[in-house]
């Protein structure tokens, strides 16, 4: 059990893990970042385009109403009064939401590439080091054998 609990230990704090966490947290609030960008500045222009339309209601009832429903008959209302529905505008905002992410990283990733295409190469050294005096030794008795 303790080489277990030492294993597990080893692989919890090692750079990758740490790296990949991280990483994790960014992309959950990278995530909710994207997602109030298409539902709070992108969704409300796309409506408006196109005549006041709002996706999130758009929706087919599966089953049955709760007798005495009284409430509104939006997305929301609906859903937290239990009633299945099939939800294709919702889908439709979800999928421009990730198409507005990935065209994101997509241009992040791209900047990355054009950085590291750009950047300067490692100098290099202007003249060679001198040559050891055992190598040249050792050539000129290649030299000699060879007459």
């Amino acid at each position: 059990m303790n080489a277990f609990v030492k294993e597990f230990r080893e692989f919890a704090v090692k750079g990758s893990v740490i790296d990949l966490a991280v990483g994790v947290i960014i992309g959950a609030a990278f995530g909710k970042i994207v997602d109030s960008l298409v539902k709070d500045l992108v969704m409300p222009v796309v409506s408006r385009f196109l005549g006041g339309l709002d996706f999130t209601n758009w929706f087919f009832i599966l089953g049955k109403i709760p007798d005495g429903y009284s409430g509104a008959m939006t997305h929301e209302a609906l859903t937290k009064a239990g009633v299945p529905l099939f939800a294709y505008g919702n889908f439709i905002t979800i999928l421009i939401n990730f198409i507005i992410l990935a065209f994101i990283i997509f241009l992040m990733v791209r900047q990355i590439n054009r950085l590291k295409r750009n950047a300067p190469p490692a100098e290099l050294p202007t003249e060679a080091p001198p040559t050891p005096e055992e190598v040249l030794l050792l050539r000129e008795i290649r030299d000699s054998l060879k007459k």
